[in-house]
């Protein structure tokens, strides 16, 4: 028997031996439990998870993906996957066996989730929808690449909802003007939003700026990090893709600004973060200079798209302007296709000289 009553407390503890997954003998010994049947089986789930036996608890395997994945992704990212996990997927299938559910059960979870409504009264939007079955998906995908379950019932059941493309919003240049005009009361806030609209830069990538970030002389700004706010701390972590890590060209007007920016701020140290603010402040801002310039209200993620669109207006190809702005890829460029200038009308004329030419 391995679970045993200590006198002095009167409640139960294990000891037992094991297997590691490199095949060693272990021991292993927990106390607290408050009843022998108790006891047992948290032995039970304990000795699936060491040896990933799917007659486990859904549960039970969702602390294996979280040992397994946590670890490799940003904190915000792991915190979100969490909350759904947490929030949307684990009350309904907890108990289950993994190995047990089918896709049956997916598509009763799928009409359960449906029907939920947020603090507003209103039923989850079709891109949420899919947010939250993709993260069924993929512990479930989890399993079936590293733990042998036969197939993933979510995908054999089909998503719910959809992948909804947001509308693109941007200011022309004249709209930024009378915004920015309206920022001149508050410095900091005036030369963050500078630098979000005529550098196109992510409002974290922005944030995680510091002294040493800004070369002066080469007007450039170095980007290599991203700052978040998480659980009332600082985080600064890698930026968001490889391709995010980049040096961008400042206009001389924005250098001349930014080094004036830096004169006013009295002892910072080259470490120190130019913008020691949060996104929630420059959020604020912005409804502010809407409210007071009338100008259309966008969100401040849409600065960026402001900057690839004045961009495309210049004329500057989507190579360019990829490299500029950290896409990752050429085709996150290309969702911005319906701003590019037709050039039909150019092509046919060019091909006319060249016939023309040849003749």
């Amino acid at each position: 028997m391995s679970a045993y009553k200590d006198k002095k407390t009167g409640k139960w503890y294990l000891f037992f031996y094991y297997k590691d997954w490199q095949g060693q003998r272990k021991g292993k010994t927990k106390r607290g439990f408050k009843t022998k049947r108790e006891a047992l089986e948290w032995e039970r789930e304990f000795l699936q998870k060491s040896d990933a036996n799917l007659e486990m608890t859904f549960e039970a395997f969702v602390d294996i993906y979280t040992s397994d994945i946590q670890n490799r992704l940003k904190e915000n990212t792991w915190l979100t996957k969490k909350s759904i996990i947490d929030q949307k997927i684990l009350p309904y299938f907890k108990d289950k066996k993994l190995c047990d559910i089918k896709p049956a059960d997916v598509i009763a979870w799928q009409n359960e989730i449906m029907s939920l409504k947020d603090k507003q009264g209103k039923v989850f939007s079709p891109t949420y929808l899919k947010t939250i079955h993709n993260q069924l998906s993929a512990i479930f995908n989890h399993a079936v690449r590293f733990y042998e379950l036969k197939s993933n019932p979510a995908r054999r059941a089909g998503n719910m909802g959809k992948e909804r493309t947001k509308e693109m919003l941007f200011w022309i240049k004249d709209e930024y003007t009378m915004f920015s005009d309206a920022m001149m009361d508050k410095p900091i806030s005036f030369y963050a939003f500078e630098i979000l609209y005529w550098c196109g830069l992510r409002l974290g990538e922005l944030l995680a700026l510091t002294k040493e970030d800004m070369d002066i002389e080469k007007g450039t700004i170095r980007i290599n990090k991203s700052y978040q706010r998480i659980k009332s701390r600082d985080v600064i972590t890698e930026p968001k893709t490889p391709k995010s890590i980049r040096v961008v060209k400042m206009p001389d007007f924005l250098t001349e600004e930014i080094q004036e920016y830096m004169k006013s701020i009295y002892g910072i140290k080259d470490n120190q973060r130019l913008f020691p603010i949060t996104k929630g402040y420059l959020h604020n801002e912005m409804k502010r200079g809407c409210k007071e310039t009338g100008v259309k209200r966008i969100r401040v993620h849409d600065l960026r798209h402001s900057h690839v669109s004045l961009l495309i207006e210049m004329g500057f190809s989507a190579v360019a302007i990829a490299d500029r702005v950290g896409h990752e890829n050429i085709d996150i460029t290309y969702r911005y296709a319906h701003l590019f200038p037709s050039k039909q009308v150019e092509i046919a004329d060019k091909l006319s000289i060249e016939r023309g030419e040849g003749i």
